[in-house]
């Protein structure tokens, strides 16, 4: 949806209820027809209206979206004839205005959850006594936080877009708005986490609400994938840190491979989760039609992944890294086994059962953003022991065991990324870590990403997609045709022009 045509009600109230499933710790019960005269006059309606943002996130196809952001582009899944023409369009290269998925409404739906709460939140202290500081500054938090990780993926995928700070509650009150550049749009989110990390929770009292919501220590992880984005590496190993020496997380015990998938996937909220977005059998994810052999699915993993990226021990077949088939990807049929497996590799999830959730952040990954923010600071010994300590936790084969130079930065840095490929296989993380490594010092690498196109482009389309590839500009999504028609304040991205 266009930004003028997802405009939410400000004044949504969502029920909060302390679920008895230990998987989620929300209930939404959207209750429309208020005015916003007769909202923001009690904290419980704060409450509802924080729940809200995070509503939004599991609704209205966003969740699908991150994932075909994150992943379409990059080498570790695969089309169906079923997938749509906007579908395949993104994997040949032939991107237009007009996809579907250049429109970043689900992600501006969200920024006006937080921005209402962030401009109409602060009055309510005045209309209710029993609201302290401490706990508006805690509700704002979260809206802050939730706005940078929105903002952190618009950059990410469009480079420059509008920052939009204001909450909009109609059509007629949408202020009309130029992108704002890279570096405006990334210290706007630097400020947001840094309101966010002086004010926000440590934990809400349970583990639901803990990996439910954002935390401190979910602040902590999204500034570290920014820091390292930005090429911030001091920083970005600080904030790994204040994660990692809180002892609060660990990797989930690896030795059994049901018991690990069963725990860390397929109930979730588990001791290495920092951050999910939750779903139950009243609010199904929609993985079941992406994903599911019993549907006309869409997406497939990519031979590659069984092939080659987790790679098979030839003197011990028994011996294969648990992440591999039966884990996140079911190698018999390419079933991308994640999202909608079980612990029986014969059965998969049924749709009622659709609700594994979706992980943003865990454990696993603040240890490899640490380790890759390590190479660059000539600090190789401790990222590679990083790196050892993910394998080994996966069991993982000596076939895909590098042994790079610890003073060379950019060969550990490459290990990482395939490491990366390994363990947040179709998490919607595949892309944004070759662009991170293709752009870092001003693009030395764009050979990773050209590379990565040689290999999975059709013949037919090698050399065009490769000299697309190699104009950098090409990396962001063209602004929805639909939102320039909108808004004429808005200029195309410049090659789509």
């Amino acid at each position: 949806m266009m930004i003028r045509n997802t405009i939410i009600k400000a004044t949504l109230i969502v029920t909060l209820v302390m679920a008895s499933s230990c998987n989620k710790w929300l209930e939404l019960k959207p209750q429309d027809g208020l005015v916003r005269e007769d909202f923001w006059k009690t904290k419980e309606q704060l409450q509802s209206a924080v729940v809200g943002c995070y509503a939004s996130m599991v609704s209205g196809g966003q969740v699908a979206n991150l994932f075909i952001w994150g992943e379409i582009r990059a080498d570790m899944i695969t089309l169906t004839t079923n997938a749509s023409v906007d579908e395949t369009s993104l994997t040949n290269g032939e991107i237009l205005s007009t996809n579907a998925f250049s429109d970043w409404g689900t992600l501006y739906s969200t920024i006006n959850y937080c921005n209402t709460v962030i401009q109409y939140g602060p009055g309510v202290i005045s209309n209710d006594n029993t609201l302290t500081q401490a706990q508006l500054d805690a509700y704002l938090s979260e809206a802050y936080s939730i706005r940078a990780l929105m903002y952190f993926y618009l950059l990410r995928i469009w480079g420059e877009v509008p920052l939009q700070l204001k909450a909009s509650s109609s059509d007629s009150k949408i202020e009309q708005l130029p992108k704002s550049t890279k570096e405006q749009v990334y210290a706007q989110i630097l400020s947001d986490l840094d309101f966010a990390v002086k004010y926000i929770p440590f934990t809400y009292g349970s583990q639901a609400m803990d990996k439910g919501r954002m935390t401190r220590y979910g602040v902590y992880a999204l500034q570290a994938d920014v820091y390292l984005w930005n090429e911030k590496y001091a920083e970005c190993i600080t904030a790994c840190n204040a994660i990692i020496n809180s002892a609060k997380f660990g990797l989930i015990d690896g030795s059994s491979q049901s018991n690990w998938f069963n725990t860390l996937v397929f109930v979730g909220n588990s001791n290495e989760s920092i951050f999910e977005l939750q779903y139950d059998s009243q609010i199904l994810n929609p993985f079941y039609a992406m994903f599911s052999p019993a549907t006309t699915r869409r997406y497939l993993a990519a031979s590659r992944v069984t092939d080659n990226m987790y790679g098979i021990d030839t003197s011990d077949p028994n011996k294969k890294d648990i992440r591999s088939d039966a884990g996140f990807v079911r190698a018999s049929d390419f079933t991308i086994w994640k999202w909608i497996g079980t612990n029986d590799l014969t059965i998969t999830r049924a749709q009622p059962d659709s609700y594994a959730h979706w992980m943003v952040y865990r454990l696993a990954d603040v240890l490899l953003l640490k380790a890759e923010a390590l190479a660059w600071t000539s600090k190789g010994a401790e990222a590679l022991a990083l790196v050892k300590t993910i394998r080994t936790r996966a069991g993982a084969v000596s076939a895909s065991e590098e042994s790079p130079d610890p003073s060379n930065a950019q060969d550990i840095s490459d290990y990482i990324l395939r490491e990366r490929g390994r363990e947040f296989a179709f998490e919607g993380k595949r892309w944004f870590d070759y662009l991170r490594n293709a752009k870092r010092n001003n693009y030395a690498h764009l050979d990773l990403i050209t590379s990565m196109i040689a290999d999975i482009a059709p013949p037919n389309r090698q050399q065009s997609m490769i000299s697309k590839y190699r104009d950098v500009r090409s990396h962001y999504m063209p602004i929805f045709l639909n939102e320039l028609n909108t808004d004429k304040q808005l200029v195309q991205n410049p090659f789509y022009q």
